[in-house]
């Protein structure tokens, strides 16, 4: 089995906060992020979702190779905060509608500590997201969104709003999302970790420019992270009394049709 082992904590303070709707003020976070339960677990996960190799050329089928030799360095960095994530990829892919899609692709040791740390964040922001979104979140899906629009009319709105966030992930505002982050994290590691994520960087034809804006599409943290910055849009939608799916960066609100 592959040893991605790192000294622990409580080992019951991970489940602890599925429950727990207070901000984690301890370091409790980060280190349980690297828990060889909660890693083994992450790496199972980037495994399963394939995809190609980051700047460093290295492969899924590599990584157990490299990890063997150079997880125990990689873990002292990540512990003492000098860990500097590598620069994401450029891609572009076609668009069903036209146009290019830009994704960042993370190497893969950097895919398994963004899946890490989402693992961990994710029982803290989920239990307060809005029912109206269904995107990127634990047993929903775009099935389920379709059939929320569907019962919204037969409740007879018949005046739609089809709303997509155009280039969403590419202007996502660093200081803003990392204010809503803090808002329930107060682990100032894992706040710290984030934030060099955000800013690490893209790489395309062998030159890196840095990152001032977005989150890259590809990243295994970028879907947690999206939730968190559109949770203000569901509940402001929510207030003004709309009805609506949202599925990602992309919403269907319906209004009451005037008499």
């Amino acid at each position: 089995m592959l040893d991605l082992s790192i000294p622990t904590t409580s080992s019951d303070a991970y489940s602890q906060q599925r429950t727990n709707p207070q901000p984690a003020f301890k370091s409790e976070l980060f280190q349980q992020t690297f828990e060889t339960e909660n890693m083994h677990k992450a790496w199972k996960r980037v495994k399963a979702n394939k995809g190609a190799a980051g700047i460093d050329g290295m492969s899924l089928e590599q990584f157990p190779k490299w990890a063997e030799a150079h997880w125990p360095q990689c873990k002292a960095q990540l512990l003492q905060g000098k860990y500097q994530p590598s620069p994401v990829r450029r891609v572009e892919i076609d668009k069903p509608d036209g146009g290019k899609r830009q994704l960042g692709i993370p190497t893969v040791i950097d895919r398994v500590i963004q899946q890490a740390i989402s693992q961990t964040l994710t029982p803290l922001f989920e239990p307060f997201f809005s029912e109206n979104s269904f995107g990127f979140r634990p047993n929903r899906n775009g099935k389920q969104a379709v059939e929320q629009v569907q019962r919204i009319i037969k409740q007879k709105r018949n005046i739609a709003v089809d709303v997509d966030l155009s280039k969403f992930f590419d202007r996502v505002n660093h200081d803003l999302l990392m204010t809503h982050i803090s808002k329930k994290l107060k682990d100032k590691s894992l706040l710290q970790l984030i934030g060099k994520y955000l800013r690490t960087g893209v790489m395309k034809e062998g030159l890196t420019s840095p990152s001032y804006e977005g989150v890259p599409q590809g990243s295994p943290l970028s879907p947690l992270l999206s939730n968190i910055m559109l949770d203000n849009l569901d509940k402001e939608l929510e207030r003004r009394g709309h009805k609506f799916a949202r599925y990602a960066d992309d919403c269907v609100p319906r209004a009451q049709a005037a008499a």
